[in-house]
Order: C-alpha cells, then sequence, then structure tokens
C-alpha cells in the first residue's frame, strides 16, 4: 500500500493511506542502506506487518527541519516591528527557489505603516510580484485558503512577524498561543519538537521546530545566481558572467538604471560573498 509520513516519533512513523493512520517501523535494510524517511515522505508499506518497505523518490528535501515534498512556503514578511528586511526575504526566496519550493509572500502590519511607507512598500512588492511572485497580505485569508488549496504548505519568515496571529484567524478552533507556534525562522521559543503534517483547508500544512538553517554553502554561485529571476531578463555578453566586477554586464548595467531593485543586487552580492568597491 501507498502512504505518506505525517509524523515520526523515534523509530515509530505514522503513515496515512486514504485516512487512515498506520504506526509503522522501517526494515532493517534502511539502516544499512542509509535511508533516513522524513515527515512528507511517501512510501510503500504492509499494512499487515506495519513496517515501511520503500520510500518513493522526492520532490526536495530540507535537513533542519528534516522534511520532504513540499509544494510552497509562505514566507511571512513583517513590514514593522520587526523591521522589514531585504536581506532575510530575498534569501528565503533564493533559499526555496533552491529547494524547488513555490514561495508565497505574505505581508503583515501595514496598518502600522505611514501613508508615506505604503505607497514605498508597494512599489517594493510590484516589483517582486513582476517577478512573478504571489504577494499577499495576512488579511486576505480567502486567497490564502485558495492557496492552501490541494498544496502541502509551510509557514516560515521571522520570529514575531504574526504568524501564529494569522493560523488563529485562519482557524480559530486551533488557539494557539503567541510565541508557542512552530513555526518560525530563526531561534525564538519553539515549543514543538516533533515534525507533523496534517490536513487544512483541502491541503496539507507542515508544522514543523523551525527553519533553523539557512546555509547557501550547499549551493553553487551559479545556482544563487539563476534563483534571481529577474537577472535572465538582461543577457550579458559573457555566458559565466557573475554579475559582479565584469565590464558591458547588461545585470549591473540594469541595477544601475534602476530597473533591478539594488537592494536586491546587495542581497545577491551578499550571498555569494562578493564586496565590491564603491568608486
Amino acid at each position: 500500500m501507498q502512504g505518506q509520513i505525517i509524523k515520526i516519533i523515534r523509530d515509530l512513523h505514522l503513515v496515512d493511506c486514504e485516512g487512515k493512520i498506520y504506526s509503522c517501523k522501517c526494515r532493517g535494510v534502511f539502516r544499512k542502506e542509509h535511508i533516513i524517511p522524513l515527515v512528507g515522505d511517501y512510501v510503500l508499506f504492509s499494512k499487515e506487518k506495519n513496517l515501511i518497505e520503500k520510500v518513493l523518490p522526492r520532490k526536495n528535501e530540507f535537513r533542519r527541519p528534516k522534511v520532504s515534498n513540499l509544494d510552497q512556503a509562505f514566507l511571512v514578511t513583517s513590514l514593522k516591528q520587526p523591521d522589514f528586511s531585504f536581506y532575510l526575504l530575498d534569501k528565503l526566496l533564493v533559499w526555496m527557489e533552491c529547494h524547488r519550493v513555490l514561495p508565497i509572500i505574505c505581508i503583515t502590519k501595514e496598518d502600522l505603516l505611514t501613508v508615506q511607507e505604503k505607497r514605498s512598500f508597494q512599489k517594493i512588492f510590484d516589483y517582486y510580484r513582476d517577478l512573478g511572485y504571489f504577494v499577499v497580505s495576512n488579511q486576505d485569508l480567502d486567497a490564502i485558503k485558495q492557496l492552501i488549496f490541494d498544496k502541502t504548505s509551510v509557514f516560515t519568515g521571522q520570529t514575531g512577524a504574526g504568524k501564529t496571529t494569522l493560523l488563529n484567524r485562519l482557524n480559530p478552533e486551533w488557539n494557539l498561543e503567541t510565541g508557542d507556534v512552530s513555526i518560525a525562522l530563526g531561534r525564538g521559543r519553539h515549543t514543538t519538537r516533533v515534525v507533523s503534517l496534517f490536513s487544512f483547508f483541502g491541503g496539507k500544512i507542515m508544522d514543523t521546530p523551525g527553519f533553523s538553517a539557512l546555509d547557501l554553502y550547499e549551493y553553487s554561485h551559479e545556482e544563487i545566481k539563476h534563483a534571481f529571476l529577474e537577472f535572465s531578463r538582461y543577457p550579458c555578453p559573457f555566458k559565466d558572467c557573475t554579475h559582479t566586477k565584469e565590464v558591458d554586464c547588461c545585470v549591473k548595467a540594469a541595477v544601475l538604471s534602476g530597473n533591478i531593485l539594488k537592494s536586491r543586487y546587495d542581497s545577491y552580492l551578499k550571498m555569494i560573498g562578493v564586496i565590491l568597491d564603491e568608486d
């Protein structure tokens, strides 16, 4: 039979098959072959033996938290308190692009902005929309529910950005305590120690102890470069252009002309570890 792992507690794997949960262990050969099942894995299992026999190919996987087969990630992004971070948002976007997860920008705390600040942020997020990213507000509950439908999603972002409040508004029956939701990014207070996958508005939500590692070391500079979607709009005369110190680089020209956000370019340089002279 085929099912999906929705929770792992020590050596016990809870497998969901057509709405019924089976408590399974793994074949002994898994350890010898270094096969480590993850929450989110689709597996073949024996319901008679309560034994996972095979882990099916993954769409993607993460090291921390140890999860797999995510379709999309809601990047919960505060505009104020905590302040908006260009670099954190861009790093999350690149990280999800590299993991083949669809990123959705979800902005919070618009009500704390002045009129002028709202206009500035409108221009910024129009830029991200033009790149093809979904941008929603935490007030757009119906839109968020529609995006969740038929997908496996995770919510991540700055600690204090309002993820708990958003989930409570989506489903008031949860009554989660602010600060205790386990899906925050960084080293805030996380009470969840076990990853769980559960049904939510016709889709699935991955509840995790947090994306504690956003390292890009496993990806080459070339892969990071391609994750900045706008760069492909400005083909350079050099196929292997790094968009840093090359002469006649079309991407650098687009930054100078304002067609590429300078904050995006600065994020790119920081991710690949390049410091350019200002003069």
